[in-house]
């Protein structure tokens, strides 16, 4: 069981004070916090792409470049990349640049993007959200298999027996395929045989169950083994030593976040009551002290399949000790109760099989 961070490099205003930090100091606030995660332990550390002002993350490769020549341990991947608008050589070249100064350590996720900022930005049609994914998914793999490329497609220029540079360390450099939960996204990664990550940010996690058999399932059919497949979850949450503390440092900004959020895309706002219903054990915040959490995502583990949680940390902006002091109480109390638990389980589960 990998147990993670994801950010999206959050500049909102601070609900208390109003103010709003700079993008640079934020950036430099989170390889702070990836150090950290480093430090205490944690497997991975994701960085979201957006193109917006309330999120400083355009280029999540160079700020996860800075932080591998920082750490020594920890995996550093995209959450997501939005393939659709970016250009999959670059990707791959940039991804391959971490690899070689994390020696290893690099991820990509790719996916379509629930934020749709990026596509105006780069010039391309919402008109071609799918196709477009499809088409670059189907260059970056490719791009993965061979150092010598020839292809084409119908919206970028073909390669003509082009080699692509540099080389990552890690052969092939893990592609991961992001999905908000749709059966088409997690079918599309089980053919394909690559890990998956799903967004669970809403709802009971109970209902993605089908969607981790649908992918394995999937992947059996397509003649790759489901037991080496890696399914991880993207989840909302905050830890501090106190989970009546924890809720009360968390909801300001999630609630001011989700309503930012939800003016734009037309959802209900977001209230105190959806957030406390989220912090049951079938919700899907992870908030709490330690013990708390950590029962949540062995809950996820025993229930859903998942195999590396993530922790989305923080929603809004949060001061920065305290999301230093969430990672640490991850790495140090959370993942230890996890690991420990889910290694007793999994080898009752195997004595029941023999």
């Amino acid at each position: 069981m990998e147990i993670g961070v994801t950010t999206f490099v959050e500049t909102t205003p601070d609900v208390h004070t109003g103010k709003t930090i700079s993008h640079a100091e934020r950036i430099r606030e989170v390889i702070e916090e990836i150090t950290l995660a480093d430090q205490v332990g944690l497997d991975v550390f994701g960085v979201g792409e957006h193109h917006r002002k309330d999120y400083a993350s355009s280029s999540p490769a160079t700020i996860l470049a800075a932080a591998a020549a920082l750490t020594k341990r920890i995996r550093l991947t995209s959450a997501v990349t939005v393939l659709s608008s970016d250009d999959p050589v670059r990707v791959f070249q940039q991804f391959s640049t971490v690899d070689a100064i994390s020696n290893g350590r690099a991820e990509i996720m790719a996916g379509r993007g629930s934020f749709i900022e990026s596509f105006p930005l780069f010039g391309y049609d919402l008109e071609d959200y799918h196709e477009l994914f499809n088409e670059k998914l189907e260059l970056l793999l490719n791009i993965r298999e061979s150092e010598i490329v020839s292809w084409s497609g119908k919206f970028r220029p073909a390669i003509q027996h082009r080699g692509v540079y540099p080389r990552p360390v890690q052969n092939p450099l893990p592609v991961w395929i992001a999905s908000g939960g749709t059966p088409e996204s997690v079918a599309r990664a089980g053919m394909l045989g690559l890990p998956l990550v799903l967004a669970i940010i809403g709802g009971s996690p109970l209902h993605f169950a089908p969607l981790v058999k649908l992918y394995k399932r999937t992947a059996k059919q397509y003649g790759h083994d489901p037991a080496k497949l890696t399914v991880a979850s993207h989840s909302h949450g905050f830890i501090a030593e106190n989970t009546d503390i924890a809720a009360e440092k968390f909801f300001p900004s999630t609630q001011y976040a989700m309503n930012v959020i939800g003016r734009e895309r037309g959802w209900a706002p977001y209230t105190r009551e959806t957030f406390d219903a989220a912090r049951r054990l079938e919700g899907a915040l992870y908030v709490g002290d330690p013990k708390t959490v950590a029962e949540k995502i062995i809950f996820l583990r025993k229930n859903v399949g998942i195999t590396r949680f993530m922790l989305h940390v923080p929603v809004g902006s949060m001061p920065h000790e305290d999301v230093m002091k969430a990672i640490e109480l991850l790495g140090k109390e959370v993942a230890p109760i996890v690991r420990e638990e889910i290694d007793r389980w999994e080898a009752e589960q195997k004595e029941e099989t023999i």
